[in-house]
């Protein structure tokens, strides 16, 4: 499938040198949902803005639908509808009016019966005379994804979309996503709750302090950097792990009531037989066996640990 959005390169540096991206490189399908994740300060609003023209690139280059963001910014512009992480809306305006608006925005011309259907796609309907100030928080949210549905993009950016919402319309927001992608939009999101990017993301995108980590298919990444863990729980708790187990890289938890060993279902052998016979040889009495899989908050954090790590490591060898 074609790359509706490529991105190559792109570097932000701001007065006093401070660079918030580095170098990134990325194509996006068309049709697809990219979940984009790092921490608080890693980049993520900075791309978004640049490629929705909001800032400007130091460097780098952006294609929307084959238009340069910058030399035919409102030809791509108009492919890309964005809802924000801040709720930015007009309080004394109605609901009706703030969507019709935003598509005359973009030059579309007047079309009642498509902003009917996002309106009540999007449980809005009912609520179109109501002014943006009388609305509840989530209300806000779903209005913030009429206006950027209002000029029909065909890519969607939703940055931190649930923030704030009760968990059931963050599960309805969630429906909407998948209908939109059912419609063909190519949706990227940001989102602190990553069990949704697991549930919903085609590719999981991880960026940390300006750097792209990596962009993979989601069962891919899970797959390949996952591990499953074995709790092997103990009827009396030991204060340190036997020697002869030493070669089991175990880790003692739960007050000493547990040994957690991780290991590699796609290894040929997981080793988890002789770790038992082991555990039995060193006089330790088994009560339960327990295992879990890593999530992708899991690898997210080994992730973004790792690369802390390193730019720390960096910083110190330069100073």
């Amino acid at each position: 499938m074609a790359a509706i959005l490529s991105i190559h390169e792109l570097r932000k540096t701001y007065e006093g040198g401070f660079q918030a991206l580095k170098g990134v490189s990325l194509d996006i399908e068309e049709g697809e949902i990219l979940a984009l994740l790092g921490p608080n300060g890693a980049g993520k609003t900075t791309l978004i803005s640049t490629i929705c023209g909001i800032t400007n690139g130091t460097s780098g280059s952006v294609s929307v639908g084959g238009f340069d963001n910058v030399t035919h910014f409102r030809r791509a512009r108009a492919l890309i509808g964005l809802v924000p992480q801040e709720i930015t809306l007009e309080p004394f305006t109605g609901v009706l009016d703030t969507v019709t608006f935003s598509r005359g925005l973009f030059g579309k011309p007047a079309n009642p019966a498509l902003v009917e259907e996002i309106l009540r796609k999007l449980s809005l309907w009912e609520k179109r005379d109501s002014r943006i100030m009388d609305l509840s928080g989530g209300m806000k949210r779903r209005v913030l994804i009429a206006k950027a549905l209002a000029h029909e993009p065909r890519i969607l950016f939703l940055d931190e979309p649930t923030a704030g919402v009760d968990v059931e319309l963050r599960k309805d927001m969630w429906e909407i996503v998948q209908e939109l992608k059912a419609d063909g939009v190519t949706i990227i999101l940001t989102t602190h709750y990553i069990e949704e990017a697991e549930a919903i993301a085609d590719r999981v995108g991880v960026i940390a302090n300006g750097e792209l980590l990596l962009v993979e298919e989601k069962d891919q990444l899970m797959a390949r950097m996952g591990q499953k863990q074995l709790e092997v729980q103990l009827s009396a708790p030991v204060s340190a792990i036997p020697e002869s187990l030493a070669q089991h890289s175990l880790q003692l938890v739960n007050d000493g009531k547990a040994l957690l060993y991780s290991y590699d279902t796609r290894a040929e052998r997981t080793g988890i037989t002789t770790l038992l016979n082991d555990v039995a040889q060193a006089g330790l009495v088994l009560a339960d066996v327990q295992t879990r899989e890593s999530s992708l908050e899991d690898i997210f954090v080994g992730l973004v640990s790792g690369e802390k790590l390193r730019t720390e490591s960096v910083s110190g060898d330069a100073a």
